[in-house]
């Protein structure tokens, strides 16, 4: 059991890590020329800016989610769960 919440602990760390490495190798690379492919960002979901809108007199809900990846982030994610991977073997 230990080892189990040990495993998912480290692979929540990793991939957010890679999420996090890869936004700022994003960030770097933006405008850099020859690098600036790993910045082109991908966005989905139900903008922010105009949510769905739920009204029931009494009170009213708004939903909003919006997921945007980058190349770079996607590199740096499978990077991350290799190296997981390579860790915490069988």
């Amino acid at each position: 059991m230990k080892g189990s919440i040990k495993k998912t602990i480290a692979f929540i760390f990793f991939l957010i890590a890679g999420i996090a490495a890869g936004t700022v190798i994003a960030g770097l690379c933006d405008g850099v020329r020859y690098l600036d492919w790993l910045a082109y960002t991908m966005s989905v979901g139900l903008d922010t800016g105009s949510p769905a809108v739920l009204d029931l007199i009494v009170m009213k809900l708004a939903f909003g989610f919006t997921l945007s990846v980058n190349i770079a982030q996607i590199i740096c994610i499978i990077i991350s769960l290799i190296v997981y991977n390579r860790i915490f073997r069988n």
